[in-house]
């Protein structure tokens, strides 16, 4: 029989509070058939004298199968471990290399092969994830910010690009059915066609009753649907008025004219036509010229009115005459322009007066006019209006993304949606707007924030650059630039990122494209027009806010000189007209002449309480002024519902 050998020592005391000895039955070992040793071959016990408490069991009642067990949870967890410390790491980088710089560039001059533009990729940290798809949610929409540096590198190296074609087609002009509340504050809507001659009749001006406001809460309200789109004819619009006077306009464009009362000698009617030019003008632009706004013709030309009428003219200009020489130029002769005026001389041949968005002009002859603006300063600014459109392209998992900028004139918008609609364009967002300086840096558009497993862009298209000369003086075409992405797999019908538009050492704007691709899942709403709108051609008392008795009482209190100096020059002052007051006093009525200004400046809203309010704090008038001229539009248009059966 086999002996056990003498214990060895004890071994040092573990984690666990234990320590332990062993033995072997080697003293002698069991030899032909002897019994085997009997007793533990191994013994444990606490190391502290029972000042730590063990947890765990003794480790001579370990089993074998429970070593094996810990052993794989031991490889699992290593293994577990060593996957995410990869992807700390390779996180870590990332972060580590976007904060080493806010874009990583990859330049391409692509110029010779995209008209201007230049492609790179164009990285930057936003907030926000961009795999959620819901349409429902409401994303950051808009962030502005101003840099104070170039950030593209010039790298000539020949890579894929997209052709100039792609970039800048012609675009052709069309009718437009609007479905976004931003459309109709350009005056975007389904009557934008409007070509022939209207004879004498009354038009009712208040015919916004069914306009529907746009929900904000599903941002599939912003999207607008152009596929039934018709095509527009020529930006012209003619009608004939007689001595009463009326509103002529161009639906869609903010192009109008308005005739005073008195304008047209009595038992005379003349044809009268407004029309912007839409071919290669021979207006030769001088030094850092641009042009503002449309080119506008009216007529006939051979014809003089008696009282001043008022051409209303779209501008583009962010203005500030620290920044900017702002004048009117006419067309004398084809291909010779004269200067007429600088928005801030002082003269009685005729009167500019400038608002934000648009120049009314009070003019004693037809003809065409131009609005040119002259840089002073590296501040100058031009507004851009920047809409993104898209469709799905020929091969199914295609689609095509249009980023448009172009002059915030609502004529130049109207350029863009005629394009859009023979292309199948949809409207993605709501346009932003970007104040673009005249400091000669280069503009960038880029897709940002594209779902990785769900897309993917063209190589080398992640952002293009167009130079600053097409920028800031582009007038004809609209500029636009393109880019194409593909799904991976048709179970993907929904679309998020981001586009960002930005000039070099200028202002940024970033919109939030969340929309479905497939055109039965997007939500259209429809509005209606405003009357501006449904009827172009207004003529008579009701092209005007103020009704004529009203109008003439005003006339007859303020042209009268009076001592405390409460007489036309007071009523231009309250009615923001402080410059070239002169001008007015040549007429035989300065009053007429700065009402007829006001209702220029207030065809859209017709704010009569403003000038009631302007005309009380004079003294010279009654306080019931603002509802004594709302009860008579309100009669008026009663008559006309009455006389045509409505």
């Amino acid at each position: 029989d086999g002996a056990w050998e003498a214990w060895s020592e004890w071994s040092v005391c573990s984690p666990e509070c234990e320590h332990m000895r062993i033995r072997e039955c080697t003293s002698p070992p069991p030899r032909n058939g002897g019994k085997f040793c009997e007793g533990p071959s191994q013994e444990s016990e606490n190391c502290t004298e029972g000042l730590c408490i063990q947890d765990r069991k003794p480790l001579h009642e370990i089993k074998p199968q429970n070593i094996e067990n810990a052993t794989d949870i031991a490889l699992y967890s290593g293994l577990g471990a060593a996957v995410i410390a990869v992807a700390v790491i390779v996180i870590g980088v990332t972060l580590y290399r976007r904060s080493q710089s806010e874009y990583g560039v990859d330049v391409i001059d692509s110029s010779a092969l995209t008209g201007g533009f230049q492609t790179f990729n164009f990285k930057t940290v936003r907030q926000g994830n961009s795999l959620l798809l819901n349409s429902s949610m409401q994303p950051d929409l808009t962030v502005s910010r101003t840099y104070s540096g170039p950030i593209c590198l010039q790298d000539p190296i020949d890579k894929e690009l997209m052709t100039e074609s792609s970039l800048f087609n012609p675009l052709s002009d069309i009718k437009v059915k609007v479905q976004s509340s931003f459309m109709v504050s350009l005056g975007v809507t389904e009557h934008s066609e409007y070509h022939g001659k209207t004879h004498s009749g009354t038009f009712p001006h208040d015919n916004n009753k069914t306009f529907n406001p746009m929900h904000a809460k599903n941002k599939t309200a912003y999207i607008q649907n152009l596929s039934t789109l018709s095509k527009q004819s020529e930006m012209r619009a003619t009608s004939v008025f007689g001595h009463l006077g009326g509103r002529l306009g161009i639906p869609n464009t903010g192009v109008s004219l308005l005739i005073p009362h008195g304008a047209i000698p009595e038992e005379t009617s003349w044809e009268i036509y407004l029309a912007i030019n839409q071919d290669e003008s021979s207006l030769q632009l001088e030094g850092s010229e641009i042009l503002l706004g449309p080119e506008v013709t009216c007529g006939p030309i051979e014809v003089m009115v008696s009282t001043p009428f008022a051409l209303t003219i779209p501008h583009c200009a962010d203005v500030n005459s620290e920044h900017w020489n702002i004048h009117l130029k006419k067309r004398k002769h084809p291909g010779k322009w004269e200067e007429v005026m600088s928005v801030e001389d002082e003269t009685t041949s005729c009167y500019c007066l400038l608002d934000p968005y648009a120049c009314h002009i009070l003019l004693d002859s037809f003809g065409t006019y131009a609005l040119i603006g002259e840089p002073l300063t590296d501040c100058s600014v031009k507004e851009l209006k920047v809409a993104v459109f898209g469709c799905m392209s020929c091969n199914s998992l295609d689609y095509s993304l249009r980023v448009y900028c172009v002059d915030n004139t609502p004529y130049a918008f109207q350029d863009v949606i005629s394009g859009e609609r023979h292309q199948g364009g949809q409207l993605l967002e709501e346009p932003k707007l970007l104040h673009f300086k005249g400091n000669t840096f280069s503009l960038q558009i880029s897709v940002l924030d594209i779902p990785p497993f769900l897309w993917r862009i063209k190589p080398f298209t992640a952002c293009q650059e167009v130079p600053f000369s097409r920028v800031w003086r582009n007038n004809k075409q609209p500029l636009h630039c393109a880019f194409s992405l593909e799904r991976y797999t048709p179970a993907t019908t929904q679309l998020s990122c981001k586009i960002c538009v930005r000039q070099v050492k200028g202002h940024e704007q970033i919109l939030q494209i969340q929309t479905s691709i497939l055109e039965n899942e997007r939500e259209t709403i429809t509005f209606f027009s405003h009357d501006d709108n449904s009827f172009p051609v207004q003529m008579g008392p009701q092209a005007f806010k103020i009704p004529y008795s009203i109008r003439q009482r005003i006339c007859a209190t303020f042209d009268t000189p009076s001592a405390k100096g409460k007489d036309w020059q007071m009523l231009a002052q309250k009615n923001s007209i402080n410059r070239n007051l002169s001008y007015f006093a040549t007429h035989h009525s300065p009053s007429a002449v700065i009402l007829d200004l006001w209702e220029a400046r207030h065809q859209h809203d017709g704010d009569l309480d403003s000038l009631a309010c302007a005309l009380e704090e004079i003294g010279r008038t009654q306080p019931q002024i603002s509802k004594l001229t709302e009860t008579q539009i309100e009669e008026s248009n009663f008559s006309y519902s009455r006389q045509n059966g409505l």
